[in-house]
């Protein structure tokens, strides 16, 4: 029995010694020849690359392609565009307890500091007088279009909220909005 365990350690021993010869380690066959399987050649982002058309490794997305999650706004920033969206859009979204419980989150986060929490012009920024002027929502003629429209571009002092926004919390939004001029109208 001493015998047996002596040997198989010697066996392991030269296992072990034998595998890890560095003759090993340069390959004389590849399976996929000549290809850079093995070895890969890698490019950094926008340096020269021969294999794209345009010759850099970021591909420019596919012409009249928009990205996942964006929503193209067709109206322009200017008086017209204003009056076609104030005129022509309607919320996608419907009217739901849920949808104006988050509309009132995000307008207290984002509108309610210059627009006052019931939307009469009254926001802490108003009452210290570091913006003058700001409108009520009772005074003014605004529509679903015209709201989103000065949430995408801005309008007078007011400057774009787009970037903060997603277009459904967008239109949440305009939905609390007029739920708040529905009150102050009553």
């Amino acid at each position: 029995m001493k015998n047996f365990i002596k040997i198989t350690y010697f066996l392991v021993l030269v296992i072990v010694f034998t595998s890890c010869n560095d003759s090993n380690t340069n390959r004389k066959v590849q399976y996929m020849g000549d290809t850079d399987m093995y070895d890969a050649v890698a490019y950094d982002t926008y340096t020269k690359n021969p294999i794209f058309k345009n010759g850099i490794s970021a591909q420019l997305p596919v012409e009249g392609t928009i990205s996942r999650g964006i929503v193209p706004y067709e109206y322009p920033n200017t008086e017209p565009g204003y009056q076609m969206a104030k005129d022509s859009m309607m919320s996608p979204i419907k009217l739901t307890d849920k949808n104006l419980l988050k509309g009132k989150e995000l307008y207290t986060i984002f509108c309610a500091i210059c627009h006052g929490d019931k939307g009469d012009g009254q926001g802490i920024l108003m009452i210290n007088e570091t913006f003058l002027g700001v409108p009520n929502y009772k005074d003014r003629e605004i529509t679903q279009g015209s709201i989103y429209h000065v949430i995408m571009h801005g309008r007078n002092m007011m400057g774009s909220h787009a970037s903060q926004l997603t277009n459904n919390e967008r239109w949440q939004v305009v939905q609390y909005v007029e739920s708040l001029r529905a009150e102050l109208l009553k």
